[in-house]
């Protein structure tokens, strides 16, 4: 794949796969801390931070996936799922409230699924479809 056909869509899936694999690699990294220190359950900045960058990169690939859709029913479901996947991984972070982490996986996966489905059906070709031309 060249740089240049790397699409919002292609940076979506990747950046809610990464963020799954994050999520999957936490209690790993908590047990690796354990075994190495004293039981300290506190999780490293540069780590935590990760799940700011997750959201801010989702943000951008979902804007210009939506410029670029033709379909409104998937520009409001990107739209719904990153603002929930947003919602899930600030409140783990805060711990408003108690949410098992299967919600944040499934938001990050309806993210990838949703900007799958709109790379291979819903995308515009070219710029005479695109409702919003930069």
């Amino acid at each position: 794949m060249n740089i240049k056909t790397i699409t919002s869509d292609h940076l979506g899936v990747f950046t809610s796969v990464a963020c799954m694999l994050h999520c999957f690699a936490t209690p790993l990294l908590f047990i690796t801390q354990a075994q190495n220190s004293t039981l300290i359950h506190e999780v490293p900045f540069f780590w935590q931070s990760m799940n700011y960058l997750f959201i801010v990169i989702s943000l951008a690939a979902i804007t210009r996936s939506i410029q670029n859709s033709t379909s409104s029913y998937v520009k409001i479901l990107l739209i719904s799922s990153w603002s929930l996947f947003s919602f899930f991984i600030i409140n783990e972070s805060f711990e408003i409230y108690h949410i098992p982490e299967f919600f944040t996986y499934l938001a990050a996966i309806s993210l990838s699924a949703l900007h799958i489905y709109n790379l291979k059906y819903c995308t515009c070709k070219d710029e005479e479809c695109c409702i919003h031309k930069n």
